[in-house]
């Protein structure tokens, strides 16, 4: 993300960082999660496109063995363009769903604040076309939206900002969206000044770090530069978190 706020691509290995003064790089990680019943996508990504001018997260889908129509949910845990830009392909009147099957699941507020043309932090033409096109479920505060699923609204990053809890038989994943983002932020806490109320996103990292450590979830980064972006979580003996890294 470059000086003007806008994410630019960047290909590791290929790309020189010197070319990017003065950019900030972050990984761009949506998740696909499959239960008994449903394919979810956990927020959608910069809406990249390959050379023939095919969404890039289409081919993440199919490379885990899944088809981009087989998704049944898009849960986003707010609307910021690199969370939601992978929502629609396309521009003026040729904007079109990607995942026109999908039902999508926002908080109330956050539809609000992405559609004030004076909030600069969204991409407004496409939220437009999503209100008006998308089958939504519009969320206030928290919801179950199925066996299993919870939402709960946050707040912290942006005013409206919601994280997921999925649970089944076997494990529960947590995914926390920018407000714990990366695993490291648990290990060295810290107020971003990204973020709407910095504090609170702070005291909300060690919330729901201390609740994932407790009840053995798995927490899903989203912008984590380890190569295996999720966790599990322990409490050490005088306090403070340590990461388990899955080894890939």
């Amino acid at each position: 993300m470059d000086s003007t706020k806008r994410f630019i691509p960047f290909q590791e290995g290929i790309d020189d960082p010197k070319s990017r003064p003065g950019s900030l790089f972050i990984h761009v990680q949506p998740f696909l999660v499959e239960t008994d019943s449903d394919l979810i996508l956990l927020d959608t990504g910069l809406g990249q496109l390959d050379p023939d001018q095919r969404p890039q997260i289409y081919h993440q889908i199919e490379s885990h063995g899944f088809k981009p129509e087989e998704i049944t949910m898009v849960i986003l845990s707010h609307l910021h363009s690199d969370h939601s830009l992978g929502l629609v392909q396309g521009k003026g009147e040729e904007m079109r769903l990607n995942f026109p099957g999908a039902v999508h699941f926002v908080q109330k507020g956050e539809m609000e604040e992405g559609l004030n043309p004076d909030n600069g932090s969204y991409p407004h033409a496409l939220i437009q076309f999503f209100q008006k096109n998308a089958e939504l479920v519009i969320i206030d505060q928290k919801a179950k939206i199925a066996p299993g699923i919870e939402v709960e609204l946050s707040g912290g990053h942006c005013a409206y900002h919601q994280v997921v809890l999925l649970q089944d038989r076997y494990e529960t994943l947590f995914f926390g969206g920018d407000v714990l983002p990366e695993g490291i932020q648990l290990v060295r806490n810290y107020i971003a000044k990204y973020d709407f109320d910095g504090r609170k996103s702070m005291e909300l990292r060690k919330y729901y770090g201390e609740l994932a450590a407790k009840e053995g979830w798995t927490c899903l980064y989203y912008h984590d530069n380890n190569p295996s972006p999720y966790s599990t979580i322990q409490l050490g003996p005088e306090g403070g978190f340590s990461l388990n890294y899955p080894a890939l």
